[in-house]
């Protein structure tokens, strides 16, 4: 486990108030999926709707396992969510957590002209040494573009769709609606877990911290591990990293 540690308690998260019966803000859970094919490959994973692989199955339930230790009172109803794909929600189900509201907003940032493709694949048909937060999918050809069918070693036929796809800031803004949504169950002082994708997970922390969302690059986030984030003294922080 990596990352800075604090211990939460009432008194910190109720500084500076003169209601001691002052509601303490729930902390935002953050779950990255699985193990998948092209998270090993290094194959750009945004939208396509690819599954765990039986390893990602083994490590969602371990994610479970860590999670219900560091929350042993859970989530209440309505407040654990999903993105749309179905790797996020396998490791949601897999990890104990399979009560969820689907949220499209977090969503994995789509890659566009990048999607199922490497780094290095996308770079030597650009011409330049591509990075996906410099540079952004829509600096690649629009040769690029199309529909195509990737066979996954399962043997399962998986469409990959190719288009111009979003810009960090464009994803940026979806994960600031999905805060929107969560934060009154955080200021009522529930916690609340997202289960969702290692790239649109660290854009929505750099939107929690209030900084730009390149930040974001810096935040190494690994298959089925956690983060949390809260409230200190007033100021949204990261309260754990990597878990």
């Amino acid at each position: 486990m990596t990352g800075v540690h604090y211990s939460r308690s009432m008194t910190d998260t109720q500084l500076g108030s003169n209601d001691a019966s002052a509601i303490a803000p729930g902390r935002l859970v953050l779950l990255r999926h699985g193990q998948t094919v092209w998270s090993e490959s290094g194959q750009h994973t945004g939208r396509t709707n690819i599954p765990l692989t039986d390893v990602g199955c083994e490590q969602a339930r371990a994610a479970g396992e860590r999670l219900r230790e560091a929350f042993p009172n859970g989530f209440a109803k309505g407040c654990l969510f999903a993105s749309p794909l179905r790797r996020a929600q396998q490791t949601a189900q897999l990890a104990g957590y399979g009560d969820f509201e689907v949220l499209p907003e977090i969503a994995e940032w789509d890659y566009g002209r990048a999607e199922g493709r490497t780094r290095q694949q996308v770079s030597e048909v650009g011409g330049f040494a591509w990075d996906v937060w410099r540079d952004g999918p829509r600096s690649l050809p629009e040769s690029l573009e199309g529909d195509w069918i990737e066979t996954l070693p399962s043997g399962e036929r998986m469409p990959v769709h190719n288009g111009p796809g979003e810009t960090v800031e464009e994803a940026a803004a979806r994960t600031r609606e999905a805060i929107a949504t969560v934060k009154p169950l955080l200021d009522a002082g529930h916690d609340v877990l997202l289960v969702a994708h290692a790239h649109v997970l660290r854009i929505l922390t750099s939107q929690w911290l209030g900084v730009d969302p390149h930040f974001a690059r810096l935040l190494r986030l690994d298959t089925a591990h956690y983060c949390v984030l809260s409230q200190y003294k007033g100021d949204n922080v990261i309260e754990h990293w990597n878990c």
